[in-house]
């Protein structure tokens, strides 16, 4: 279980198929402190478990090792060597909750269809799946490659968020341009509701 509030943005070192996986590859320095294998992150909101975690100096270098479905089904098929990517490490038991609860299952992958400033802050617009939609109610919550946000605003086919000057600065969001997929993960609470409330 994660919240949605990213501790680092995470370099990724190398992208390498393997026989039965994808062998990704990031450095971190606040997200490696007391990792060890077997472990959970959310990297770009995508629950991994690290396969190998090995000290380069001050950061640790961390691997994971992606089955087919996690690739096929995130945006992390579209990084390269020097991406940056949005690093949380897992809520533990009585930890502050300063998102919402993000488990970490990517829904969908939502495409960036505007991306502008106004102000100080950022228009993000972003045009997910049509059945990922019934999940997005204004002023709830979302996870955009990991980053609990609030949503700003509902249209037929795509919502909008504010993204302030932190949240760009701290995040891999900084990277992002219009016509790049994002990692989406609607609020574990409307699909509860959905379910019981299913005829």
């Amino acid at each position: 279980m994660f919240t949605g509030i990213i501790e680092e943005t995470g370099v990724v070192e190398s992208v390498r198929p393997m026989e039965q996986a994808i062998r990704l590859t990031v450095a971190a320095r606040r997200c490696g402190a007391g990792l060890k294998v077997g472990h959970s992150i959310a990297v770009n909101g995508c629950c991994l478990t690290v396969a190998r975690a090995t000290a380069a100096g001050r950061r640790k270098v961390l691997q994971f090792d992606l089955l087919q479905e996690t690739w096929a089904r995130t945006n992390l098929q579209f990084v390269r060597t020097g991406s940056l990517v949005n690093l949380e490490r897992s809520l533990q038991a009585g930890g502050r909750l300063g998102g919402h609860f993000v488990t970490g299952h990517i829904d969908a992958m939502g495409k960036i269809t505007g991306w502008e400033r106004v102000g100080p802050d950022q228009s993000l617009v972003i045009s997910p799946p049509a059945e990922l939609m019934r999940y997005i109610v204004h002023k709830g919550s979302v996870a955009v490659d990991g980053i609990s946000l609030t949503v700003a605003k509902v249209s037929r086919d795509t919502f909008q968020i504010w993204v302030i000057p932190h949240t760009l600065e701290v995040t891999a969001l900084r990277e992002r341009a219009v016509g790049d997929w994002l990692n989406l993960e609607a609020d574990i609470l409307g699909k509860y509701v959905e379910r019981l409330t299913a005829r």
